[in-house]
């Protein structure tokens, strides 16, 4: 590959996430809960953290299962801040329950895919962003998606994060101009 988005740097990890996941349109109501709630636990680290723990943030949250993870009680939270594979933080762990929790009523009324891909009709929005330095921390669509989640009963999604999970979920293309991504990425559209 050519070029990359700058922010991936020479990390391996990061380069793969970069050139295989990160912006490719996500449309399985799972997979973006899962993403949403990695993007949450994110809050104050660095993505690479997460990333580096990402298999046994799925080993401990069910494989990322709403429904399974919905029926956690008080002594999974205790066993999963004695989990040292993940990010230890309360407030972050029952955010997961309680966003699993709002999953499911938002996934039984519209889908959670749907509920989220109807915020940019249904259609990534194409960015244009002629280097990293362009790209804005959250915008006005990442602020009404954020109070959106709030008032369903999600939490750790404020505008930043919910910014971030609209890049990794390919919601928005921002994947800069000169990065090779940018144009595969684009045609990525259902």
């Amino acid at each position: 590959m050519e070029y990359r988005c700058d922010w991936c740097g020479n990390n391996p990890v990061y380069i793969k996430y970069h050139d295989h996941e990160w912006g490719v349109p996500e449309y399985d109501s799972r997979a973006l809960w899962e993403k949403l709630v990695l993007d949450g636990f994110q809050a104050g680290l660095s993505w690479i953290t997460i990333l580096n723990k990402r298999d046994a943030f799925r080993e401990a949250f069910a494989d990322f299962d709403p429904y399974k993870v919905a029926e956690f009680t008080d002594a999974d939270v205790e066993r999963l801040l004695g989990n040292a594979g993940i990010v230890r933080h309360r407030g972050k762990i029952e955010a997961a329950i309680k966003g699993a929790r709002a999953w499911q009523v938002i996934e039984a009324d519209t889908g959670f895919d749907t509920y989220l891909w109807d915020f940019v009709g249904g259609s990534p929005i194409q960015n244009d962003w002629p280097s990293i330095s362009d790209v804005p921390a959250f915008t006005p669509l990442s602020t009404q998606i954020s109070k959106d989640l709030k008032k369903r009963g999600f939490n750790f999604c404020g505008p930043t994060i919910v910014y971030a999970f609209m890049q990794a979920c390919g919601l928005i293309n921002d994947h800069v101009v000169g990065c090779a991504r940018h144009e595969a990425v684009k045609k990525m559209v259902r």
